[in-house]
């Protein structure tokens, strides 16, 4: 007798087993778990389990620490890790700021990373910068010389990180800036470009004394100067331009005078004028005054006549004195 076998729930089975394995793993990574254990961190299941339940990412803490217990950093917990998580944090750059810092024997706690971290700082790479120093280039720096000749320098810092100032310290724009200043303060004392070019050290030497690390992230611990061009010469463009103001000024009260000599001729030519109309009308009253001599008797004809004689020479040594001018009342010439 033939017997069917009915495979419905034997699939139905499987498939539900399958689903319970698939949703244990996911919230219960197995073999995360194995991992730790094979590496000798102390973390269980549950603790797993509730990682999920709080959405913070096993796979981000459990590796953390497996890297934090080998490099012997025991104490960080796991509570440290998920509440430097939950607080946005970067656990991976941590720790391996850390394991960095400890290799390197640079004193760096947990708190102290997680602070640098929270702060936005990267502080993975402060250690690294910490342990190889950084070189930064300065942008071309333009300062001038006290005989007038502008430089342009540029420069290298090379620069180390300071642990304790990367939470509140400047960044490299304020080192930058800084050192920036100092230069143009160092080629602005020189007495000439000269001395600048023959001993850049100096520019060096002044700048480091000033202490321009102080509240930054950085220590600086050498400026070189890496090229000095030679520039415009200011003093001599600003002596042109000084020559050229005082020229205009006196360009200016030039005018001015001439203006009020053309004024004042104008004026003497108007009473001249004046003069030369009281003139004409006192002439105009002459035969007046004659007649009456004439008709009262204080006139006679030979009086009349010596007047006329002495006018005529007076009129004839002034037509003498009076140059000859042409039509445009031009003098010719002789």
């Amino acid at each position: 007798m033939e017997y069917e076998i009915n495979l419905f729930p034997i699939v139905l089975a499987a498939v539900a087993v399958i689903i319970i394995l698939v949703i244990f793993f996911h919230y219960v990574p197995f073999f995360l778990w194995l991992s730790a254990k094979v590496s000798g961190v102390k973390i269980s299941l549950i603790q797993l389990f509730l990682m999920r339940i709080r959405k913070v990412p096993p796979y981000t803490i459990v590796p953390a620490m497996i890297e934090a217990h080998k490099a012997g950093l025991s104490n960080i917990t796991r509570d440290d890790l998920e509440a430097h998580y939950m607080a946005g944090g970067h656990v991976e750059k941590v720790v391996h700021a850390l394991v960095s810092a400890s290799k390197a024997n640079i004193e760096l706690s947990f708190k102290m990373a997680t602070s640098i971290d929270l702060a936005g700082r990267d502080v993975f790479e402060a250690v690294q910068m910490s342990v190889n120093p950084k070189v930064i280039d300065t942008p071309p720096v333009t300062a001038v010389a006290k005989d007038g000749i502008q430089l342009i320098a540029k420069a290298r810092v090379t620069v180390r990180a300071n642990i304790r100032q990367l939470v509140g310290g400047a960044g490299e724009d304020t080192v930058l800036a800084r050192v920036g200043e100092g230069i143009v303060s160092s080629i602005g004392s020189s007495e000439n470009h000269k001395s600048v070019l023959e001993n850049p050290d100096s520019i060096s030497k002044l700048v480091l004394r000033k202490g321009l690390d102080a509240g930054t992230a950085f220590e600086i611990l050498s400026i070189d100067i890496a090229d000095i061009d030679i520039g415009r010469n200011i003093g001599a463009s600003l002596q042109i331009d000084q020559a050229n103001a005082d020229k205009n000024i006196a360009q200016a009260k030039a005018e001015e005078r001439r203006a009020m000599a053309v004024a004042l001729e104008q004026e003497m030519k108007a009473k001249a004028e004046e003069a030369r109309a009281n003139v004409i009308q006192a002439e105009a009253e002459v035969p007046k005054a004659m007649a009456d001599a004439f008709r009262s008797g204080n006139l006679g004809i030979m009086d009349y006549y010596r007047m006329k004689n002495i006018q005529a020479d007076t009129d004839m040594r002034s037509s003498i004195a009076r140059p000859v001018t042409d039509d445009n009342n031009q003098p010719l010439s002789k």
